[in-house]
């Protein structure tokens, strides 16, 4: 199974959302978990896993997850390419059973070269960028690149993005 997060934040809480399907090529999610839980940090400039990774642990702790599983986060595994970790390596880094992480992030980020991809999707001509942990940086750049729609986000990873704006609802 392959659970994509992503968090979003109001004033007082966070809401982290957790999306599975079954393989890259999947059009409809099969497993949805939420969870809100209230801000703890302000956001610092540099270290935002600090105050997204804890979200996504007390969402994954809640599931059951297995060898052969991959997670998906919003925003990067490295931050430059010397293996500075950002969010997903720190999750990887948090997790007892190694799952493999995948990044994929909206923005570029200069300081990185090497230990990321640039994923065109459709016909899109901004790039998505990719980084991973636990897996092969050129297999988890043609995994999400070969996610199920046309646009430049792939199908499942916009429903997830989506659903956590949902405040409120399950």
């Amino acid at each position: 199974m392959i659970f994509a997060f992503d968090t979003y934040y109001t004033d007082k809480t966070a809401r982290t959302v957790c999306v599975g399907f079954a393989d890259w090529a999947s059009q409809a999610v099969a497993f949805l978990k939420t969870e809100e839980l209230p801000v703890q940090d302000d956001y610092e400039s540099g270290q935002f896993y600090k105050r997204e990774l804890p979200c996504i642990l007390s969402l994954l702790s809640k599931m059951d997850v297995k060898a052969g599983d991959v997670i998906v986060v919003d925003g990067f595994v490295f931050l430059d390419d010397e293996g500075k970790f950002g969010l997903g390596g720190h999750l990887f880094e948090s997790m007892s059973v190694k799952l493999p992480v995948i990044g994929v992030a909206k923005s570029n980020f200069a300081t990185i070269s090497s230990l990321k991809r640039a994923v065109f999707r459709g016909e899109s001509k901004k790039a998505l960028y990719v980084t991973a942990i636990g897996m092969d940086l050129d297999e988890a750049a043609e995994n999400i690149g070969n996610m199920a729609g046309t646009y430049r986000m792939p199908d499942l990873l916009k429903k997830l993005d989506l659903k956590t704006k949902q405040h409120g609802e399950s």
